[in-house]
């Protein structure tokens, strides 16, 4: 039996993690432009993050065009519908609820993998919800990474999003995020965090 390979994994630059964290910050205003590239590229970064049994239930809407803002207009709250319908690009972020049906594509080595979750609804929201969470984030993480700034919220109705936008009943909104370039001129301070000793332990 041969030995495990050990792989040394190289920490990023200070410049990177200040772009994807540190330096990183939500953003009201963000002009243009976004271009079809660079949405995919944020795609095809954050499908490579971890999900239960691969299951990948995220669904984007990438909502861009006067018509497709006139849609989503009355959804959001009116503290965040004018930075909204002024951002180039807003992200519905989305959730399957019948994931599991692709399981048998996405997660092959285990062919009985669907009725983990059929028949079991309370389970299906769970999942769905907490791995479109996840895939958010990892969305934004992306987004950051290919050069683009996020204005992450839940502030609007998802049943109004989920009737213009999903009608079907399938696909259930999460959360929305507005992408672009955001002018650092435009931020207050930055809202204090958690110290690593106030929030964690190590047992």
């Amino acid at each position: 039996m041969n030995a495990p390979v050990e792989v040394q994994r190289k920490t990023l630059t200070d410049d990177a993690l200040d772009q994807l964290f540190r330096a990183a910050r939500t953003y009201d205003e963000l002009t243009g432009p976004v271009t079809d590239t660079q949405l995919r590229a944020i795609y095809d970064l954050m499908k490579f993050g971890p999900t239960t049994a691969n299951s990948q239930p995220l669904r984007i809407v990438f909502v861009r065009s006067a018509a497709a803002k006139a849609r989503l207009a009355p959804a959001l709250s009116s503290a965040n519908r004018g930075k909204t319908m002024r951002a180039p690009v807003t992200a519905i972020l989305a959730y399957d609820t019948r994931f599991y049906e692709h399981l048998v594509r996405t997660f092959p080595h285990k062919p009985e993998a669907r009725t983990w979750f059929e028949g079991r609804p309370q389970h299906i929201e769970t999942t769905a919800l907490r791995n479109s969470s996840l895939q958010g984030a990892y969305f934004m993480l992306a987004a950051r990474a290919v050069g683009l700034d996020c204005g992450p919220m839940s502030g609007f109705d998802n049943a109004k999003v989920d009737a213009e936008f999903f009608p079907d009943g399938r696909f259930k909104s999460n959360f929305i995020c507005n992408l672009g370039c955001g002018d650092p001129g435009t931020l207050a301070p930055r809202n204090p965090r958690f110290d690593f000793d106030e929030v964690c332990r190590i047992a």
